[in-house]
């Protein structure tokens, strides 16, 4: 798992308008990159919808949020204009980026195995450095939770 200090991996993927976004865009800016399992289903909406309902406090604080998952960008079109969520949403089908943050690999569920997208949100500082790490984190108060962490 990435520790705060390390250099946070960059990435380019697209966003729900299939335009790429890239982690070196936000240089100079703190970005929160949250990965979450699966657009519209019931824990990633919670989450999704925290980060929205605080939006403007991280306006504020003029940090950035990232949502990354590896549903295709059409999912993410939906999901993002049904929730009116207000910050870029990423596909990252294969996981190959989850994967460098330690947030994409082997599940279990239903008595099924399968890899998949893990629930964990980084917090990249102005410099490109991680600043703090939340693993395998609870979708509800989670926002809250960050904005504390941060301010």
């Amino acid at each position: 798992m990435l520790e705060p200090g390390d250099l946070a991996p960059d990435f380019d993927l697209p966003n729900q308008d299939g335009e790429t976004i890239s982690l070196e865009d936000y240089r100079g800016q703190r970005v929160v990159v949250y990965f979450y399992p699966r657009a519209d289903t019931p824990g990633c909406t919670t989450e999704a919808c925290g980060f929205r309902d605080r939006w403007d406090d991280f306006e504020a604080a003029d940090v950035a949020i990232l949502g990354i998952s590896d549903d295709p960008v059409e999912d993410l079109v939906a999901f993002k204009e049904k929730y009116d969520l207000p910050f870029p949403l990423l596909s990252d089908e294969s996981g190959v980026v989850a994967s460098l943050y330690d947030s994409y690999g082997e599940k279990k569920m239903f008595g099924n195995t399968f890899d998949g997208v893990f629930r964990n949100t980084f917090v990249i500082g102005p410099d490109g450095k991680v600043e703090h790490v939340f693993e395998g984190v609870s979708p509800e108060g989670h926002a809250d939770h960050v904005l504390e962490t941060i301010a």
